[in-house]
């Protein structure tokens, strides 16, 4: 979808930096003696979804999706990496630690809304309408998934802490939006 080669290069950047956070944890989780493929496949589903339902149309579209969506999966590892011993907490946290890859995103996103009210518009009804979708299946994944929950409410908090944990999406969603000229 990326109009140009330099948006190709860009895109396959964050796509290996991925690859590499994925690697890390499956490296990590493998010396622990998890299967790592059947550990996974039980949230397929909501991740398929949430891409089925959150097709971009453009490239614009596709790149507030990659930043909106890497973003808030980091949210929901960090908030769940809190509920995990901490050499494991910690594994999780140096695989999210790097992000730069997707700046690129920010300074396009930036200019074309900078330049055109309309698309400024356009690109923030989107923005919500991913985050809606997000928490849509985070909620989802959380009913079908007690030890996620389980994670996410770990602490003193309780079930409390899980509406805390929504509505600190909502607030981290708020200020990339405003990264990327949208709000």
């Amino acid at each position: 979808m990326a109009p140009n080669l330099q948006g190709r290069i860009s895109m396959a950047s964050i796509a290996a930096a991925e690859m590499a956070h994925y690697e890390l944890l499956r490296d990590a989780l493998e010396r622990r003696g998890v299967d790592v493929v059947p550990a996974m496949s039980k949230y397929v589903s909501a991740l398929e979804n949430y891409h089925r339902l959150t097709m971009p149309s453009t490239w614009l579209e596709a790149l507030v999706k990659t930043y909106v969506a890497d973003a808030l999966a980091a949210d929901l590892y960090l908030q769940i990496a809190d509920g995990l011993p901490d050499e494991v907490a910690d594994v999780v946290r140096a695989a999210l630690a790097e992000t730069g890859h997707s700046q690129f995103v920010v300074a396009e996103v930036r200019a074309a809304v900078t330049a055109s009210g309309k698309q400024r518009s356009r690109l923030a009804l989107w923005s919500r309408r991913l985050l809606g979708e997000a928490i849509t299946q985070a909620q989802l994944l959380l009913a079908d998934h007690d030890e996620l929950v389980d994670l996410v409410v770990a602490g003193s908090g309780g079930l409390g802490q899980l509406s805390a944990f929504f509505e600190r999406l909502q607030q981290t969603h708020d200020q990339r939006m405003r990264e990327l000229g949208l709000a």
